[in-house]
């Protein structure tokens, strides 16, 4: 074994080693104790063998540690892929609306987008989730589309003409907008989306090989002018939106644009996503109808998800749709998983049929109007050079423009630095941003003293900049 292993060492991947007689008749040595010698040699990764070919010395691995695995031939095997999510990492993990892993100790977080467990109904959801364990069918195979008591439940949410037929269960909102964009448009079409807007959604269909196209959006949500040129530029088929409690900036699309967007989006041939993920998450003032409920032609594919007002592990939505896009996305449900859990669409069930629910929704409604009030506040007063895209009337997000000097990058750079973290505002755009941004959320601290600090740090961590660019 020695010999050899210093024979290989002298040679380069690739290279054939001397055929077994060879080394018989070179070493002195039996059939047999090659053999071995070579099996012992192919099993550390050491050399390869190839039937009718021969042995040939194994690429050098570049690692650590002894245990560390070689994934190199990945790359040979993954090549052609015309669209690879994982390739940009920036991109990619920008928006899974949390933290990518655990904050260093003491950050406070005012990055992702999920509610802190003290904004969590805990012991709802720990409850819901016993009586749901104790149904004598909880472990069995689940309808397709979801149990009906659960499909009625967000037909009844959206209201006027939305049956339980029109419903599909999904495993949180992400998962759906993969599954969306997959259903609806082909690989290489382009998609409008406004601009800015969830990266998620931007990674979901860069992966299912479509090019997002920007539409711009004012304080009244997305223009109907602009998005009537994108649609006649593009030819696009598909239009990706947040009508209610925009995420990243907060905004509501107007009264008189809801009915435009569907109009324009209908006389275009085109499908419109309504992403309602944050329909529970408003601050105690009336919430518009969804768009979906005054839609007749199957223009609307409603989305909504149980996981920002409940818990990020209450993987549990629903799509509303209606016509041969609801049976393709039938279709698709049959072939990516078959159904989603029994145990949790019950525990579902259970929370929302509770009046636990009702009071959970008033609660959080008081505490992210409180929460986005005194965090807008609190950087009011340490920067007032920035500048706060309005006051949010739901949602879980200040958007804030930066001065002209500074990059977003840079700031979450230096925030993290100094014990907060924050996201940066070029992610939230397809394309090159027009400005500098940073978003900030109130619900993921642990209360509103960590957001008064964390506007505190924020502004160290700015002056740090300032003083070094001197």
């Amino acid at each position: 074994m020695a010999i050899l292993r210093a024979e290989i060492a002298a040679l380069t991947p690739g290279d054939r080693l001397p055929s077994s007689r060879d080394l018989i008749a070179r070493h002195g040595v039996g059939p047999v104790t090659v053999s071995r010698a070579i099996a012992l040699l192919a099993a550390e990764g050491a050399v390869v063998t190839r039937p009718g070919s021969g042995t040939y010395v194994a690429a050098r691995r570049t690692r650590q540690g002894d245990d560390a695995p070689d994934t190199s031939w990945q790359a040979v095997a993954l090549a052609g892929r015309d669209h690879d999510p994982g390739a940009d990492h920036s991109s990619a993990s920008a928006e899974t609306d949390g933290p990518s892993g655990p904050l260093p100790a003491g950050t406070i977080a005012l990055a992702g987008g999920y509610l802190h467990e003290n904004l969590q109904p805990t012991r709802a959801l720990g409850a819901a989730l016993a009586r749901a364990a104790r149904r004598p069918d909880a472990w069995h195979r689940a309808p397709a589309a979801g149990l009906a008591p659960l499909r009625a439940i967000f037909a009844r949410q959206v209201g006027s003409g939305v049956g339980p037929e029109d419903v599909l269960v999904t495993g949180g909102g992400q998962a759906a907008l993969s599954m969306l964009f997959r259903a609806i448009a082909a690989p290489g079409s382009p998609v409008l989306v406004e601009s800015p807007t969830y990266p998620g959604a931007l990674a979901a269909a860069r992966a299912a090989g479509l090019r997002p196209v920007p539409v711009p959006i004012d304080d009244d949500g997305i223009r109907p002018d602009l998005l009537a040129d994108a649609f006649a530029m593009t030819g696009a088929r598909l239009l990706y939106c947040q009508p209610t409690f925009h995420n990243p900036t907060g905004t509501v699309l107007a009264p008189e644009r809801r009915r435009q967007v569907v109009d324009v989006a209908r006389a275009a041939g085109a499908f419109l996503i309504e992403d309602d993920f944050a329909r529970h998450l408003g601050h105690g003032r009336p919430v518009p109808r969804p768009l979906v409920a005054d839609d007749r032609d199957g223009t609307v594919v409603h989305l909504t998800s149980l996981t920002k007002p409940a818990s990020p592990s209450l993987r549990i939505g629903a799509l509303i749709a209606r016509g041969p896009v609801m049976r393709r996305l039938q279709a698709m449900r049959r072939v990516d998983d078959f159904f989603i859990a029994r145990p949790l669409q019950e525990a579902a069930v259970e929370l929302l049929s509770t009046p636990a629910w009702d009071r959970h929704l008033r609660a959080l409604a008081t505490a992210l109007r409180d929460r986005s009030a005194i965090l807008a506040d609190a950087l009011a007063g340490e920067l007032p050079g920035w500048s706060l895209a309005g006051s949010p009337a739901g949602g879980l997000h200040l958007w804030l423009r930066l001065p002209p000097a500074l990059t977003d990058t840079a700031v979450a750079d230096a925030a993290g630095a100094h014990g907060v973290a924050v996201n940066a505002g070029h992610r939230y755009f397809p394309a090159e941003p027009p400005t500098t941004h940073l978003r900030l959320g109130f619900a993921a601290a642990a209360d509103p003293a960590e957001l008064v600090e964390a506007a505190r740090r924020l502004a160290t961590a700015v002056r740090f900049l300032e003083s070094a660019a001197d």
